[in-house]
């Protein structure tokens, strides 16, 4: 396996310290926190490696790659965050912005990206998993990515790298 840094490069690494920190401040406080900031990193690199905003022969967009009709649209109308979504939203100039429009937008908006996936993680019922559980961490994965064709093989590595880069927060 290689080093936990090798495919990412120090501008890369601000891109994405930067994108979850403006994410952040869009979104309630109590959304933050270093559980939710490694668990989205591992998603997203369990999701994209965060290269890719578009899925290879398929609908997902976005480095965590969320479908219109699933996570984009789950997000929008689910009692628990769709408040809090449409505040980032207006904040980032999406007004009355539907699910195609918020589709679109988050293959190339990172930080509404990173708003979508931490409230993707707000309905499920367990509280985050500790820093030091990554088959919890899995498990929360699963339940609300609902993955397609998951990769248990890499999610180890995915959860390490994820809570390297997320202790810079």
């Amino acid at each position: 396996m290689p080093e936990m840094f090798d495919s990412l490069d120090i501008p890369e690494q601000l891109m994405i310290e930067s994108t979850l920190a403006t994410a952040f401040s869009l979104l309630p406080s109590r959304l933050f926190s270093r559980e939710a900031v490694q668990l989205l990193l591992a998603i997203g690199w369990q999701e994209s490696r965060f290269e890719k905003r578009a899925q290879v022969e398929g609908p997902a967009r976005g480095f965590w790659q969320f479908e219109r009709a699933g996570g984009i649209r789950g997000v929008l109308e689910h009692p628990k965050t769709k408040v809090d979504i449409r505040y980032a939203l207006a904040a980032l100039k999406y007004e009355n912005a539907d699910e195609h429009r918020c589709y679109a937008a988050v293959e190339h908006n990172d930080v509404l990206a990173a708003c979508f996936a931490r409230l993707l993680l707000v309905p499920h019922p367990k509280a985050l998993p500790k820093l030091d559980e990554p088959l919890a961490g899995w498990d929360y994965y699963l339940k609300t990515w609902r993955p397609g064709k998951p990769h248990p093989k890499t999610w180890h590595f995915a959860w390490d790298w994820a809570r390297n880069v997320g202790g810079q927060f």
